[in-house]
């Protein structure tokens, strides 16, 4: 196989990001990253780095023949005990960039290789360190931009969503052990596998599977940034309040009506989740063939939307109640399950008193109205704030499993499918042999999560989409 014959070589990368810093770390490893560290580096103590114990760093030189390359520190983690599971070196040198590459071309020079993206992630968990769940959350770990994805890629790296996995297959594997030997003697009409227990555990599994894939709709908003659309007619400050909310210029405000034809979106991060704010064209009737592709861009980032800002000015409001309320309904009515905010904008422009009257105005189920001026900034941080209150996060607080991975996701999908078919099995007192085989498909699908069953192709697409020197 092509990746038993790789984690034979000794590989190198540089494990910091590329470009000129104060330090950068490049890491050697496999069953040769010792000696090749060895024969590359000179102690100020005078002793060899092979006759080290393991996890302890050491002051010394890079020198290619009489010339010395920079001053670095060789840090020793002795297999089994290193994150690949293998021998590995670690040099933190200076953070040249001709230092970081002089260092690389020595040790390639010393008999290693590159390492391919991931590589050292895959030879952790080829060796055991990790299963592939939590290979996987090391990637996540690594992108993640704000509190929610990076507490959700900690619960993944530590495990516990694999345990979870582990558990049910490891009870569900026992059982299909004692189905198996069943037909060992079908003719003698013996069971070995308790009917009662067997349904418990089925039924469990299917409640276990259902909650990890209802999870699933909160992990990948929380793990990708939760998209929020800001619609509403022309002139009433959608851009406005798109840079109010980033508090910079990011979008163009002008009086002119139809000024933004083309959507445009920023990240903002509110007490740890990643909100993705998309500023669109305004919606009305239009001959303009640019500001129309525009508006079309409006319906489709609705659809897409997890939170939907409507804006209108104070005034319109107050000057045609009953229209506004048509409005809302037709937006609610088309997207009933979002989040709709209506947004009254502008209440500088407003007696204060009339503002009570604007939050008297009657509203769909679900739908809240918060009054601001995302020119004065008034308002705007209620807004923020009710945002937040919208996120589901006490699976978070509660450190409970959420799903965030396509891939695992899919499985689990499988898994409860052919879960379902066990089930109408034993509803219909199906024979074990016919059971069996249901139960084989759930418990490669458990498997495919965990890395208990994979292949190269698999393994292959996973890490290709790491950094290189992770």
């Amino acid at each position: 196989m092509y990746f038993c014959t790789m984690i034979q070589d000794t590989i190198v990368a540089l494990a910091t990001p590329a470009g000129a810093g104060a330090i950068a770390v490049i890491r050697l490893s496999g069953s040769d990253a010792i000696a090749i560290a060895t024969a590359m580096f000179n102690a100020v103590s005078g002793k060899k780095l092979n006759h080290q114990a393991t996890h302890t760093v050491h002051l010394g030189h890079i020198k290619e023949g009489t010339r010395v390359v920079d001053e670095v520190l060789a840090t020793i983690f002795k297999n089994p005990k290193s994150y690949t599971g293998e021998d590995v070196v670690e040099f933190s040198c200076h953070g040249s960039n001709y230092i970081q590459q002089e260092i690389i071309q020595l040790c390639l020079k010393k008999g290693a290789r590159m390492a391919n993206p991931g590589e050292f992630t895959l030879r952790a968990f080829i060796n055991g360190k990790m299963d592939l769940s939590q290979a996987e959350a090391v990637a996540d770990l690594i992108a993640s931009d704000s509190q929610a994805s990076h507490q959700l890629a900690i619960q993944q790296m530590r495990g516990g969503f694999s345990s979870e996995i582990k558990k049910l297959r490891e009870e569900l594997l026992n059982f299909a052990s004692l189905i198996e030997l069943e037909l060992d003697f079908a003719e003698e009409d013996v069971a070995f596998a308790n009917r009662d227990e067997f349904q418990k555990l089925i039924t469990r599994i299917t409640q276990v599977l259902k909650r990890l894939i209802d999870s699933f709709a909160t992990g990948n908003v929380l793990k990708n940034g939760i998209p929020v659309a800001i619609v509403g007619e022309p002139n009433v400050g959608k851009s406005t309040l798109l840079n109010a909310l980033l508090n910079e210029e990011r979008a163009i405000v002008s009086d002119i009506a139809g000024t933004t034809r083309d959507t445009i979106e920023d990240e903002l991060n509110i007490g740890g989740i990643a909100f993705r704010f998309i500023d669109t064209a305004g919606i009305r009737d239009t001959s303009d063939t640019i500001e129309g592709l525009g508006i079309k861009k409006t319906f489709e980032k609705m659809e897409q939307a997890q939170v939907v800002l409507f804006l209108i000015a104070a005034t319109q409001l107050l000057q045609d109640k009953t229209a506004t309320q048509i409005e809302i309904e037709k937006i609610k009515n088309k997207h009933p399950q979002k989040t709709l905010v209506m947004v009254v904008n502008k209440i500088d422009q407003i007696q204060t008193k009339q503002i009570s009257e604007v939050k008297n105005i009657h509203l769909p189920q679900k739908t809240v109205l918060i009054p601001i001026s995302a020119k004065t900034g008034e308002g705007v941080e209620t807004l923020k704030t009710t945002l937040l209150d919208f996120v589901n996060t006490g699976a978070l607080r509660n450190n409970d499993t959420i799903v965030t991975n396509s891939r695992h996701y899919d499985a689990l999908l499988k898994a409860l499918e052919e879960i379902v078919r066990v089930q109408e099995g034993i509803d219909n007192n199906l024979s074990s042999d016919l059971m069996a085989i249901d139960i084989r498909q759930a418990l490669y699908h458990f498997g495919e999560i965990t890395g208990q069953v994979t292949n190269d192709e698999l393994l292959g697409n996973i890490f290709a989409n790491f950094c290189i020197g992770k």
